[in-house]
């Protein structure tokens, strides 16, 4: 069930979800989905070299227990560096993981994945030249699986790793803008699965 289908200020309650860190505006679009506007200069990176730690983007969530399939359909309106329409695990600042579709300083429009647990790591993907992506995020005890797809069916993996975060966690969108004055990211799609994948690698 696509969570965004009938999403309104006064429904998100009823849905489950919670704003950390509102944006500056957001809206229902009239085909399904919603149209995000970000502050300033917002991101969630705790930085290895300790320069940019931020905490700050507007974050969508629900609170997720076990394990699970977590999925988004992003769109962002690439602006400035590093804006991204992004999925995210989070159990607390130290502690969650993010799969992106940025706009990177190389300069390309990639997946992005990053793994904070005490610190994050930065690792750019596949580049691709279109203009909207689905992410995915899949949860098996505590080990995790990003993923990509152009048709939301066809997933690759984009990374699998081990995280130590409680049985519930928040999971849900973030929309980004580390370095320009405010970015537009559509969101399509976001549903969450309470089961777990048979083969976390491929996704399903």
């Amino acid at each position: 069930m696509n969570l965004l289908h009938s999403i309104s200020p006064n429904r998100l309650e009823d849905l489950g979800l919670t704003w950390q860190n509102e944006p500056v505006q957001w809206h229902a679009m009239p085909d399904g989905g919603m149209q995000v506007l970000t502050p300033a200069q917002v991101d969630y990176f705790q930085d290895p070299l300790g320069q940019h730690t931020k905490d700050s983007a507007p974050f969508l969530w629900m609170p997720v227990q076990g394990d699970f399939v977590a999925r988004a359909h992003v769109r962002p309106a690439f602006t400035t560096t590093w804006d991204a329409g992004a999925l995210m695990v989070r159990y607390d600042q130290q502690h969650w993981a993010k799969i992106c579709f940025e706009n990177t300083d190389l300069p390309s429009t990639a997946i992005v994945s990053v793994v904070t647990n005490g610190v994050s790591d930065d690792a750019n993907g596949v580049d691709l030249t279109v203009s909207d992506v689905w992410l995915q995020i899949a949860r098996v005890g505590n080990v995790f699986a990003l993923h990509y797809a152009l048709d939301g069916k066809h997933w690759r993996m984009v990374r699998l790793f081990a995280l130590p975060v409680p049985h519930t966690v928040k999971v849900g969108l973030v929309a980004q803008c580390p370095t320009g004055p405010g970015a537009t990211i559509d969101f399509l799609h976001f549903s969450i699965e309470h089961r777990a994948v048979k083969h976390l690698r491929a996704g399903v």
